[in-house]
């Protein structure tokens, strides 16, 4: 791992405390309305390690964890508080990484069941959800919008994989 303590602090800032922040100042906001949904948006590598995204993955699986805390703690207050953990979704941040990488882009859609990646739209449709009346009975759940990769695992490219022996070859 090659992260500076500006980088672990960034992340950290980034993707805990932000998430962590802003519901506690939506909480008495919320109270006062009589009830309210927070959805938090995570990230698969939350939820499983990712090749080369430890300290991301970390952070994501600790928002992950005070999300569900928050949504025991203030269902009594009928607040929900649910996570959104999208895979690899379409937009200008993720294409870099596959432009140019063969390798990682075929691996990366034979890890994926639909075999695609996902679009923006299919993640706020489940935030929007969430949101709705219809989803009044789901608090604390983190749901997957990730074309089912986290089904399959996350990719680590055949270099790291090799230097390790099968346990059966000793």
């Amino acid at each position: 791992m090659d992260y500076t303590t500006e980088d672990v602090s960034f992340l950290t800032s980034t993707n805990f405390e932000s998430a962590y922040n802003i519901s506690v100042l939506a909480h008495p906001l919320l109270i006062a309305s009589g009830a309210g949904s927070i959805v938090f948006i995570s990230s698969i590598a939350g939820i499983t390690p990712a090749y080369l995204m430890p300290i991301y993955g970390a952070n994501k699986g600790a928002m992950n964890q005070i999300a569900k805390f928050l949504a025991c703690d203030w269902a009594r207050d009928n607040i929900r508080v649910n996570i959104v953990t999208p895979g690899v979704i379409k937009t200008p941040h993720t294409l870099p990484y596959f432009e140019g990488n063969k390798e990682l882009l075929e691996t990366t859609m034979s890890r994926t069941p639909l075999a695609r990646f996902g679009k923006p739209e299919e993640v706020s449709a489940m935030v929007a959800f969430l949101c709705l009346p219809a989803a009044s009975y789901v608090t604390g759940q983190l749901i997957c919008v990730d074309g089912g990769m986290t089904v399959n695992g996350i990719y680590f490219p055949k270099q790291i994989r090799k230097h390790h022996e099968p346990y059966y070859q000793n």
